[in-house]
């Protein structure tokens, strides 16, 4: 039995979508979480009885949401971006300027992401002053984390790119518009 060339296609949106619909509830749960323990904090500090790891722990649960908001742009194609001088150019053009962009973002977070698993052994003797059981390197652990988040989601664009023959409709149908430009 022979599968439809278009059958790993159909299968990579399948994964960017449920991809996309984890990093969602990863971010999800962030905000909430960041929501509660801000609400919290504010209250014990109207009653005069001020949380000691408030501050410490928002910064950090913040800092998170960050990383992994910016992994889940990166599946939705949501960066900034700046596509008109792209646009311009011939499809072929576009096609080749657009790999060689992909290309240059998953080096930077592969680099990104080796230096931050690089520092977390570094760190292991830090804890967070305010909860001196959590280590740092639990904290930093979001670098490595996020940046193979982000290179597996510009993979699955990349991807993409590579498979498109032209700016057909087959291509616009099952890509965003930013993968094309």
């Amino acid at each position: 039995m022979s599968v439809p060339p278009t059958a790993p296609r159909g299968s990579l949106v399948r994964f960017r979508a449920g991809y996309g619909r984890a990093l969602e509830w990863v971010v999800i749960v962030l905000v909430v979480t960041l929501a509660v323990e801000v609400t919290l904090g504010v209250a014990f500090r109207a009653l005069g009885r001020s949380l000691a790891w408030y501050d410490e722990v928002a910064s950090v649960l913040l800092a998170w949401l960050t990383f992994y908001g910016a992994a889940l742009a990166s599946v939705k194609r949501a960066h900034i971006g700046c596509p008109e001088l792209v646009d311009v150019m011939p499809w072929p053009a576009r096609r080749a300027f657009n790999i060689a962009a992909e290309l240059i973002v998953i080096a930077f977070f592969a680099l990104f992401g080796a230096v931050g698993a690089w520092i977390l052994p570094v760190l292991h003797t830090d804890a967070l002053v305010s909860l001196p059981w959590i280590p740092i390197s639990v904290v930093q652990s979001v670098i490595p984390i996020s940046a193979v988040l982000i290179i597996v989601a510009e993979v699955t664009h990349l991807a993409d790119l590579l498979a498109a023959r032209g700016p057909g409709p087959a291509v616009a149908a099952s890509a965003t518009s930013e993968q094309l430009q």
